[in-house]
């Protein structure tokens, strides 16, 4: 009896999410990082532009997009992904305008606001395009980041083999390091185990963000290779420091 009625103030324990839908949540939450490093690197390009770090319109995120693409065509010329890195790109880009700007007619409102409305226009017409007119620099030039920002995902695209390289080359290790510890009678570290785990995600994300969100143009190695390396420390720490028995 005393049995039967503890277990029935037992609570019941809850269920873990099935695979897909932990699958589904972290396309989801990549998708909403995406989201957000466009957004922060607008938003920083307009505070450059506001406090005059940069010259007004799409000026300085064009000069950017040049120099990306220059990096591209010299230092990237071939990827497990593409045979053709810039083309991959160029229609990275081409797929990404349609849909933000083309399907959504945004690019239409922008050309409409834009054009003098002339003396038969309509009063909304005129009013809008005389508040747009000194704003229009501010549109042109979230265009144009976001062009960056399309040309950065595919450069980040076509390097993620490495991560996927490196983590599989660490992990390895560190399964060996793992036996060497197990056989030899080494001690464990729940502690050094969690911390480990507990850096992956960040340096995996990290470089995505970082390198989508960056105001400046500087070369994907210096931002992907030490990201990749810190992640792949991660893994092999991670992966060294597992409990001896399962």
């Amino acid at each position: 009896m005393a049995t039967a009625a503890s277990a029935a103030r037992t609570p019941p324990r809850p269920h873990s999410p099935g695979l897909l839908i932990t699958l589904l949540g972290l396309v989801v939450g990549f998708l909403l990082w995406l989201v957000l490093s466009l957004l922060a690197s607008i938003v920083v390009e307009w505070a450059g532009m506001l406090l005059g770090w940069w010259e007004s319109g799409d000026g300085h995120a064009r000069a950017m997009l040049e120099r990306e693409l220059r990096y591209l065509n010299h230092d990237f010329v071939r990827s497990l992904i593409s045979s053709s890195p810039a083309r991959f790109a160029g229609e990275v880009v081409a797929f990404g305008h349609h849909w933000l700007f083309e399907a959504t007619g945004i690019s239409r409102a922008l050309a409409w606001l834009a054009t003098d409305p002339g003396p038969d226009a309509p009063l909304a017409h005129s009013t809008l395009h005389d508040l747009y007119v000194p704003l229009q620099g501010y549109g042109t030039a979230a265009v144009a980041v976001t062009h960056l920002f399309l040309v950065r995902l595919a450069i980040l695209i076509l390097a993620s083999p490495v991560f996927l390289l490196v983590a599989l080359v660490a992990l390895v290790d560190g399964l060996g390091q793992r036996d060497l510890r197990r056989w030899s009678g080494g001690r464990e570290s729940s502690f050094l185990y969690h911390t480990a785990k507990a850096f992956i995600r960040p340096t995996l994300i990290g470089a995505w963000v970082i390198y989508l969100a960056l105001p400046v143009s500087v070369h994907p190695n210096y931002v992907v290779l030490p990201f990749a390396a810190l992640f792949g420390l991660s893994v092999a720490v991670t992966a060294s420091a597992f409990k001896k028995y399962l």
